[in-house]
């Protein structure tokens, strides 16, 4: 094991992670009657993780699923230690005390999740009766990776009616993927991409911005009364909230993974107003900027 002040829960180069806000889960996925059987929580991507540590006695709220791609760790899960190679994976139950960590000398690269739902116990039971316990292999990676991309992707898109549907729709051939591992077929097709998914682009691109409604419909080359209500159908928020949402989400980005002070976040995302940047950030995590950073210590 690593010597404890070199443990890190997070802080690698190239990370990445989405902890979708609790509000959302409870109001668009819990009460979603498509995916209430299982949705995603949390997702992120840790390469050369070094000195990677988690530890929950307690376990956790959701089950995990990590994938290894390239290096080296160990993990323990209700009380059973394995060693995590290339083109491993583990599953931990919700609620299973379980810790794991990367070898120091080969860190691991990981894929990971955080996922519940009606039917997820069911589906976590079945993961480990056909692999034997809480450790499987996952002959063909290259597909599965693609598919935790374009989940990824469109969670990054926000947390629109349909980016929520469609990545946890996805979710369910994800975790099929390492189930039914033997029988997976490769990629998805690109979909053609629609006046809101560009205007989602848009959007992406100028998060330093404090984007007017006009420019919104211009961008799109619509009227804005129609733009509004397009824009609306498709993903069920206001442009202005939607783009909203999207600057919260680089913010969580820049408070979990960086030591940026609060005010130059703020600016970074084209909120001058600290105070207006913190209500912002409040009123969609329900939690303030500073909680959220101390939070991070409960993060994967």
């Amino acid at each position: 094991m690593v010597k404890s002040e070199f443990r890190k829960s997070e802080g690698f180069e190239g990370q990445k992670a989405i902890v979708i806000p609790r509000s959302i889960l409870n109001s668009r996925c819990e009460k979603n009657s498509i995916i209430c059987t299982l949705y995603l929580t949390d997702i992120g991507y840790y390469p050369k993780a070094r000195f990677h540590y988690r530890s929950r006695p307690g376990g956790a709220d959701q089950h995990i699923l990590v994938y290894c791609d390239k290096g080296e760790g160990k993990a323990s899960v209700s009380g059973k230690e394995f060693q995590v190679l290339p083109g491993g994976f583990f599953i931990i139950p919700r609620k299973a005390a379980h810790l794991y960590s990367a070898n120091s000398n080969n860190p691991w690269t990981i894929y990971w999740i955080h996922f519940t739902g009606t039917a997820s116990d069911a589906i976590v039971t079945q993961m480990i009766k056909r692999q034997g316990g809480f450790k499987g292999e996952l002959n063909y990676p290259e597909s599965s990776i693609k598919l935790f991309n374009e989940i990824y992707a469109e969670l990054e898109m926000g947390y629109g009616r349909d980016n929520l549907v469609y990545s946890n729709m996805c979710l369910s051939h994800f975790l099929t993927s390492f189930l039914f591992n033997e029988k997976f077929r490769s990629p998805m097709e690109l979909r053609e991409k629609n006046p809101v998914e560009d205007s989602i682009e848009y959007f992406r691109i100028n998060l330093g911005r404090m984007l007017s409604l006009e420019e919104m419909a211009d961008s799109a080359r619509l009227s804005v009364s129609y733009y509004s209500s397009l824009f609306k159908k498709k993903t069920g928020f206001p442009p202005l909230e939607y783009f909203n949402q999207l600057k919260i989400q680089q913010a969580c980005q820049y408070l979990l993974f960086t030591d940026m002070k609060i005010k130059d976040i703020a600016i970074n995302l084209g909120m001058i107003d600290p105070y207006y940047f913190s209500r912002a950030f409040k009123r969609i995590m329900s939690i303030s900027p500073k909680l959220y950073r101390e939070s991070r210590a409960n993060q994967p």
